[in-house]
């Protein structure tokens, strides 16, 4: 058997690892481990002394700063938390400008005089670190020889404990910001942005008539997309380690034509690590509440329950990582990116987006009669202008290298962004921007004609997997960010431009209240103002289509197919003045997180060249040399002339490929971007071609790497 085989076999082979979770009874709360690793709200109030527990919590209701005497008591009560659980480290858990989170541990244990070990905490530890930030990208906020930065504690995101098979870790939640005050990470933006939009969401809810409602929040419910691949092909393919994708790869005879993966019963091995993802993110409180199949063999989708914007992103950064860690343990390894095999359905991750007051009223929700519902139709017709107006800025919050293989594909949403509001919505909209009809769409229910199934009730418009930003019932589904990313900054940016566009639909407002109009008909006058001025971006229909790329166009609708075409919206003129006049992120973090992204994305685009030249020319290249000498002393021509042509395409191609590998002098910043997308990446893609022709010609037992029949298919 051939080696090539022998692994398939040894794949195939899996067997339980006797780290089964098992089965107890679940009716006994004991046995339920959610949030039994978290340092919540309930711990806290057991452990906190009852006045400091109280002034905790109001502290963190208003969102005031925390009082240093209160930190002490915190500090002590969650580090006697932490050692009780085996804990003998901290860590202050941040989000620099890599995508990832970052963390520095710090041990609780120092010698005392009589040279014993005791153990430490105080607030000002718990409140404050200093990481070296020199080493983070900062886009030129810091310059490298400027080394200090700081970590602040975020008390609304709980600390929680990782286990490790050699002890446990506390892990603190923080925001990470430069010795001069600049944010240098992904959160403190992102709650900048909520604080923005609670204050001008509250006081659109006073003229609406809500006197009750002192904040509003954004919830955010991510379901994300994966692959899942033995172990063995991941570590035989350079490619997918060095850059997390397939950079060479023949489609295969069976890829997801027949639909019959999506839904499908999830595999035996497959279910048991999505099992241990899901009892280690209940343990660290992460809500997770839907897994199945997705549509490309080897693809599989989980998704939490609703949650708070901020925590909602702390706990996507921790499942990608605890997806990653598990799998290991089962022989599997998680790919996060976009488009890891070529030909085969990409992974993102749904934003699912809305806002909600503190007294429990969802503001996206519109009831059984949308069109009657005066202060949902208000808060949808700004988030319809906010997208409209800044639908650039929302193409560049989820670019990257990997959404260009992604976005347009028929799987994702095309580059183009545009609204879904369904039939139901639209019909409403229309009518209070005509001033003609009630809006109103009666309810229906569908009869299956079998008299054992129920009459289902049927929703008011159907569902549009192809739309970037859909209205999905009771939110907006935003649909295009990339399965590896963080979701702070596309949520920073919703927050933003809704905040921006609430107010300029206040200010409207405020002025025919205050002219004598009655609340109802100035909120129409507002909201089918609005709608009039911003449809262009609605769209119901198949946004995969191509006559909708011309639509879109006559619209005036952008189209910013790749990254380096989408990031100058971050610095556009438009952007600046919403996120300065917010406080969200002023022009100088703007222009340094532009200048990271574009960087990122060159070294990116760097590497898969260069790791695409290695491949091909030293595994690649001697393999169809070596058939080519097997078929030359065979003496059958045409197969030797068929095989030699392609060896000296691949050939041409790798030339063209190390001249584009040269970065062309005095180049740099966005110039250098568009080098690599259109001298490197196009040249990779060539040597792509020729190579998976050749993988589709030379010997099996002499092709060097596992192909996608394989990595796909055996699981």
């Amino acid at each position: 058997m051939i080696k090539t085989r022998q692994q398939n076999v040894t794949s195939a082979m899996w067997s339980t690892n006797g780290e089964a979770l098992g089965t107890s009874d679940l009716t006994d709360a004991s046995n339920n481990p959610f949030g039994s690793d978290v340092f919540s709200t309930s711990v806290q109030r057991e452990r906190l002394p009852k006045d400091v527990f109280e002034k905790l919590q109001v502290t963190l209701a208003g969102g005031e700063a925390l009082d240093p005497s209160l930190a002490d008591a915190v500090a002590v009560a969650m580090k006697e938390w932490a050692l009780e659980r085996g804990a003998t480290h901290y860590t202050h858990v941040f989000q620099p400008l890599t995508g990832l989170t970052a963390e520095k541990h710090d041990s609780f244990f120092e010698p005392d005089r009589e040279g014993q070990w005791i153990a430490g905490f105080s607030g000002k530890e718990l409140i404050q670190g200093e990481p070296d930030a020199s080493s983070f990208p900062t886009g030129g906020v810091r310059d490298t020889f400027e080394a200090r930065g700081y970590t602040a504690w975020d008390p609304t995101s709980p600390a929680f404990i990782i286990e490790n098979p050699n002890g446990a870790l506390l892990c603190i939640p923080t925001a990470f910001v430069s010795w001069t005050g600049e944010a240098l990470d992904a959160k403190i933006p992102l709650l900048r942005s909520m604080d923005a939009l609670s204050k001008t969401a509250v006081r659109a809810l006073r003229l609406l008539g809500d006197n009750e409602s002192q904040g509003v929040f954004t919830t955010v419910g991510p379901e994300q997309e994966y692959f899942l691949i033995d172990e063995q092909y991941f570590y035989a393919r350079p490619d997918l380690v060095t850059t997390g994708r397939t950079l060479f790869g023949a489609k295969p005879p069976k890829g997801h034509e027949l639909d019959d993966h999506y839904f499908g019963a999830i595999p035996e091995r497959v279910l048991a690590c999505i099992m241990d993802f899901e009892n280690d993110l209940a343990r660290l409180g992460v809500p997770i509440k839907t897994r199945h199949n997705e549509v490309a063999p080897g693809q599989y989708e989980l998704a939490p329950i609703f949650e708070n914007s901020n925590v909602g992103s702390d706990h996507q950064q921790l499942t990608m990582q605890i997806m990653q860690k598990v799998a290991r343990k089962y022989g599997l390894v998680c790919l996060l990116h976009e488009k890891p095999f070529a030909g085969v359905n990409g992974s993102g991750k749904h934003n699912n987006w809305s806002m909600g007051t503190d007294t429990g009223h969802n503001l996206l929700d519109p009831g059984e009669t949308p069109a009657e519902n005066v202060s949902f139709m208000f808060f949808c017709a700004a988030v319809i202008q906010a997208v409209n107006l800044h639908q650039g800025l929302l193409r560049a919050s989820v670019a990257n290298i990997g959404q260009d293989h992604r976005l347009g594909g028929n799987e994702a949403p095309p580059a183009i962004i545009s609204i879904f509001l369904g039939a139901e919505l639209e019909k409403a909209l229309e009518a209070i921007a005509s001033g003609e009809g009630d809006g109103k769409t009666e309810s229906q229910t569908m009869e299956l004609g079998a008299s054992v199934l129920p009459p289902l009730p049927k929703h008011g418009g159907d569902r549009n997997r192809t739309s970037p930003f859909a209205f999905t019932g009771n939110k907006f589904e935003f649909r295009a960010l990339g399965s590896s990313m963080s979701l702070a900054f596309p949520n920073t940016v919703l927050n933003t431009i809704v905040a921006e566009s609430i107010d300029d639909l206040a200010d409207g407002l405020e002025k025919k209240i205050e002219g004598g109009m009655d609340i109802a008909e100035a909120v129409q006058e507002v909201v089918g103002a609005t709608y009039n001025a911003n449809k262009q971006v609605c769209f119901n229909g198949d946004n995969y289509d191509d006559a909708w790329h011309k639509e879109a166009e006559s619209r005036g609708l952008k189209n910013l197919k790749t990254t380096p075409d989408a990031l100058p919206e971050v610095i556009a003129d438009s952007t600046v003045s919403a996120f300065q006049k917010y406080e969200v992120l002023s022009k100088r973090e703007l222009e340094s997180r532009f200048e990271v992204w574009v960087e990122q994305y060159t070294i990116r685009a760097n590497i898969e060249a260069e790791t695409a030249d290695s491949i091909a020319r030293t595994m690649l290249l001697p393999a169809a040399l070596r058939y080519l000498a097997i078929l030359d002393g065979a003496e059958i021509s045409e197969l030797t002339a068929q095989t030699k042509d392609l060896v000296e395409g691949m050939v041409s191609a790798l030339d063209e490929l190390e001249a584009a590998n040269e970065y062309p002098d005095g180049v740099e910043g966005l110039d250098l971007a568009i080098h690599a997308r259109d001298r490197q990446l196009a040249a990779m893609a060539k040597v792509r071609e020729v190579a998976d022709e050749l993988e589709g010609v030379v010997a099996d037992d002499l092709w060097p790497l596992p192909k996608y029949s394989e990595m796909l298919f055996i699981r």
